[in-house]
Order: C-alpha cells, then sequence, then structure tokens
C-alpha cells in the first residue's frame, strides 16, 4: 500500500506541475504577446524550453518546499497528508484558471501543504513560515512594482530624444531576452516546489536521506512536466495579465520582465525562498504601467487579482484540509 501512495503522490505531483505550467504559461510571455513582440506559439514554445532548462539550475527552493513548511510523518501517513496537499493546490489552480485569474500556484501549494499537515496533526514550521513565505510575499511585488517603476523612468529619460519607431523596434527585440529571462526564472523557482514535494514524499517513506540531495529523475521528471503544461498554453489568464490590467508598450513590457526576472533569481539563489512568478510580473506590469499616468492601470482589475492573491493559501488550505479528513478515513 505504501509503494502504491507513493506512486500516487508522484503521479498527483507531477499532475501539478502540469497545471502550474499551463496556469503560470501567462507569466513570462504575456506582455511579449500583447505588444507583438513575439507570436503566441513561437513565445510558448520558447517558455516551455526555458522552463525546461531553468529548473535545473538549482535545488534551494526545492529544499525549502521539502523539508521548511512542514514536518509531515513518517510512511503512509506522511503520503497521506502530501497527496492532500497537492490535491488542495490542483483545485485552486484549477479554479482561478477558470476565472482567469493569474493567482499563485506556489502559494496554493504552501497553502495545501499548511492545511493539511495542521489537519494531520503534523508539525507545521512556522518560522520558516515567516521567513522564506510571508515576507518574501509581501517583499517580491513591492520590489516588481517599484523596480519596474523606477526602469521604466530611466529609459523614458534615456531615449526622451530617440526616433520613438526605433526605439520600439529596439525594445521588441529585446523583449524576446527578458521574456525568456522570466521563463528561465519561472523553471527555477516553479518546477523546484514540485521537485521538492515529491522529496517530501520520499523522505517520509525513507527511500532517500536529507543529505541525498534531489535525484535526477526527479528533477527530469518536473522539468518536463511544466515544459508540457506551459506549451498548451494558458490564455484566459494571458488576456489579464497581458491586456485588462493594462495595455504595454514594447519599452514598458521590457521593463516588467526585466525586473520580474531579478526579483526571482535573487531570491530563488540568494534567498532561498519559494517566491510567486505571477505576483512578481504582476506587480512589475503594474509599476511600468503606472508610468503612463496613474489612472492609465486598470485598478479595479488589480484589486480582483490582489483579492486572489490575499485569499490563495487559506483557500488551498481549506480544500487540503478537507481532502486530508477524506483520505484519512479511506486510506488509514
Amino acid at each position: 500500500m505504501e509503494f502504491t501512495l507513493v506512486i500516487a503522490v508522484v503521479v498527483i505531483a507531477l499532475v501539478f506541475d502540469y497545471t502550474n505550467g499551463f496556469h503560470d504559461a501567462a507569466n513570462a510571455i504575456a506582455t511579449s504577446v500583447s505588444t507583438r513582440a513575439l507570436t503566441p506559439r513561437v513565445a510558448l514554445a520558447m517558455a516551455a524550453v526555458m522552463n525546461f532548462l531553468g529548473a535545473f539550475l538549482g535545488t534551494e527552493v526545492a529544499e525549502t518546499i521539502g523539508e521548511g513548511i512542514i514536518s509531515a510523518p513518517s510512511g503512509q501517513h506522511g503520503l497521506v497528508v502530501v497527496i492532500a496537499a497537492l490535491i488542495g493546490a490542483i483545485t485552486w489552480n484549477l479554479i482561478t484558471w477558470r476565472l482567469g485569474l493569474p493567482s499563485s500556484s506556489s502559494h496554493a501549494l504552501i497553502g495545501g501543504l499548511v492545511g493539511a499537515g495542521i489537519a494531520s496533526g503534523s508539525v507545521v514550521l512556522w518560522s520558516g513560515i515567516l521567513d522564506k513565505v510571508v515576507i518574501p510575499m509581501v517583499l517580491s511585488p513591492a520590489v516588481g512594482f517599484l523596480g519596474a517603476f523606477v526602469l521604466m523612468l530611466a529609459i523614458l529619460w534615456l531615449f526622451r530624444r530617440s526616433n520613438p519607431g526605433k526605439v520600439t523596434r529596439g525594445f521588441r527585440l529585446a523583449q524576446s531576452l527578458s521574456a525568456a529571462a522570466v521563463a528561465l526564472g519561472h523553471g527555477l523557482q516553479d518546477a523546484q516546489k514540485t521537485m521538492g514535494v515529491i522529496f517530501l514524499a520520499l523522505l517520509t517513506t525513507g527511500h532517500v536521506n536529507e543529505s541525498d540531495g534531489i535525484p535526477l529523475w526527479v528533477k527530469l521528471s518536473a522539468a518536463t512536466a511544466i515544459s508540457l503544461g506551459t506549451y498548451s498554453g494558458g490564455w484566459r489568464i494571458m488576456r489579464t495579465l497581458g491586456r485588462r490590467i493594462i495595455h504595454l508598450d514594447p519599452a514598458r513590457g521590457f521593463a516588467s520582465e526585466a525586473v520580474a526576472a531579478t526579483v526571482l533569481y535573487v531570491m530563488a539563489i540568494g534567498l532561498h525562498a519559494p517566491v510567486s512568478t505571477t505576483h512578481t510580473i504582476t506587480s512589475a506590469v503594474m509599476g511600468a504601467g503606472a508610468t503612463k499616468r496613474l489612472s492609465a492601470v486598470r485598478w479595479g482589475v488589480a484589486r480582483g487579482i490582489v483579492v486572489a492573491w490575499i485569499v490563495t493559501i487559506p483557500a488551498a488550505g481549506l480544500v487540503a484540509a478537507a481532502c486530508y479528513g477524506l483520505a484519512h478515513l479511506i486510506l488509514e
């Protein structure tokens, strides 16, 4: 039974990884598609490849997810906790995808782990959650907004006497690089979260030791699942992020992508923090857009997105807790 549950965890984790890919595909490419820097299919193919490559840039975020959120019980009981957490995260991903809201798959997963952990009586590592989740959750969008705002002001000043047509063409080309950088950062952040969940399941059953690190097959499977999900698209969310918040020009698209990518790399490699790609790029889009004028940003749409951000962790946690209760009755 335990081996069957391990297989179930791996399969469900990869399903979550796939939904993460199509849910968050818009993060990397919405601005480039909306400014016509890239065609949708070319952008998706590029994002899929960069997501795959980004998954191999490190394991710091995976280790935070696997060891820094909850201390799951060993054996079959621990596997049930992980399965419930994953189902809670997948459910919230599908709900927000259906509504076209760019919520955070990362925080859905963290909420699922916390909810299932509380319901099961597992040890929830609140100090780690504060340091690695709550503080970065607030910090990354704030830095994204302010960074994109400042960078865009600098671009406007530097190119104030340049030919507008040449500047637009130049930033369209530059957006190909900045969109690729965001996709690479998305792979670095989000594929590792699935690796961390699988690693947690393997730890609870004694298949690996903490000192062993993430097995290669876990890295390959997580990277493949998120890249396939990315290529399948996420058009509902892409419309929200690319057009409904603000109509971006190539320069503002580049500014938002460049800042978002930088934040993702610093948080993952420097701070080992599993931050939300969605929160970061959306805030950067709003920051770059606000340099036109504050009224150019559709704050009503932005407000709906912020509400989705706030409720993601508790909503996914409640679903996970309910799933744990049901699974506990059936499987244990």
